[in-house]
C-alpha cells in the first residue's frame, strides 16, 4: 500500500493546493507546514504551466505570479526536496512540461521520487495515452491519480480505473477550478458510478466550506480536495499561515462530522 492510500486509513482526508512559488518558493514552504498544522492528510502542490487548462481564473493568477518568481521544475523539486513534514505529497501539473523535462516522462518520474513526491496528477493526460507514464510511475514507486469528471461513463470509466491508483480524484462539476457556493447534485452522481470501485475516492472542484466538506463525505466521498479557497487567502495576503491553518482545520471538521452523518442510527 502507497503512502497516498494509506492516508485515508484513518478517517477522511483533507487534500488541500496550493501553487508552488506563490507568491515566492521560500514562501511556499511554510504555508506547506501551516496546511499540515490544520489537518491536512495529504499535500498537493501545483508546479506552474503556462497554459492551465483545467483551472479557474484564481489559480490561473497564482500559476503567473509563480511563473514571475521564477519557479521551475528544477526548484520545485528543490522545494520538495526541503519540506520537512510527513504527510504525502502530490504534484499536479500539465502533461507538456513532463514530456518536455530532460528526456522525457521517465526522468520526470525519476526526479519526482527522487524529491519526495508520492505520486502526480495529470488533467490534460487522455487514459488511452498514458501507458509511458503510468509505467514510469510504477518503476519509480509513484502513484498515477486520474481525474473522473461528471460526464465519464462506460468504457472510458473503466480504462480509468484500471490505470489509476493511490486515489481517483471526482471532479464535483463541469468546466474549471475556483471556489462555490454550494456542492453540485452531480457528486452524488459521480459517486455512485463509482461505487463498485475499492479505491478511495475523493471530491474536488468548488469545495470551500467545512459545510461543502461534510456533505461530500456525508455522500460516500474518502476525502475532499480544495484549492481555490487557500489560494485565495494566500493572494489575500497578511498572516497567511494562520489563514491556512484555519481554514484547513475548518475543512476537516467539516469533514468528520460527515462521517457521524453517513453512519447508520444506531452505530
Amino acid at each position: 500500500m502507497s503512502r497516498i492510500s494509506e492516508a485515508f486509513e484513518h478517517g477522511p482526508a483533507l487534500i488541500p493546493y496550493i501553487t508552488a512559488g506563490d507568491p515566492s518558493p521560500e514562501a511556499t514552504a511554510g504555508y506547506v507546514e501551516a496546511l499540515v498544522a490544520g489537518g491536512a492528510d495529504i499535500v498537493e502542490l501545483g508546479l506552474p504551466f503556462s497554459e492551465p487548462i483545467a483551472d479557474g481564473p484564481t489559480i490561473q493568477n497564482a500559476i503567473t505570479r509563480a511563473l514571475e518568481a521564477g519557479m521551475t521544475p528544477d526548484r520545485f523539486f528543490d522545494l520538495v526536496r526541503g519540506l520537512d513534514i510527513d504527510v504525502p505529497l502530490v504534484v499536479m501539473t500539465y502533461y507538456n512540461l513532463i514530456l518536455s523535462y530532460g528526456d522525457g516522462v521517465d526522468e520526470f518520474a525519476a526526479a519526482a521520487a527522487d524529491a519526495g513526491l508520492d505520486g502526480l496528477i495529470i488533467p490534460d493526460l487522455p487514459v488511452e495515452e498514458s501507458d509511458p507514464l503510468r509505467a514510469a510511475c510504477d518503476q519509480h514507486g509513484l502513484d498515477l491519480i486520474f481525474i473522473v469528471a461528471p460526464t465519464t461513463r462506460g468504457e472510458r470509466l473503466e480504462r480509468i480505473m484500471a490505470q489509476v491508483s493511490g486515489f481517483v480524484y471526482v471532479q464535483a462539476r463541469l468546466g474549471t477550478t475556483g471556489a462555490r457556493g454550494d456542492v453540485s447534485g452531480q457528486t452524488h452522481d459521480a459517486l455512485a458510478r463509482l461505487e463498485e470501485y475499492s479505491i478511495p475516492k475523493a471530491v474536488g472542484f468548488g469545495v470551500s466550506e467545512g459545510e461543502h466538506a461534510r456533505e461530500i463525505i456525508s455522500a460516500g466521498a474518502d476525502g475532499v480536495v480544495a484549492g481555490s479557497v487557500f489560494v485565495e487567502a494566500i493572494e489575500a495576503g497578511g498572516n497567511v499561515e494562520a489563514s491556512l491553518e484555519g481554514i484547513a482545520a475548518e475543512l476537516k471538521a467539516g469533514a468528520r462530522s460527515g462521517i457521524e452523518m453517513a453512519e447508520p442510527e444506531g452505530k
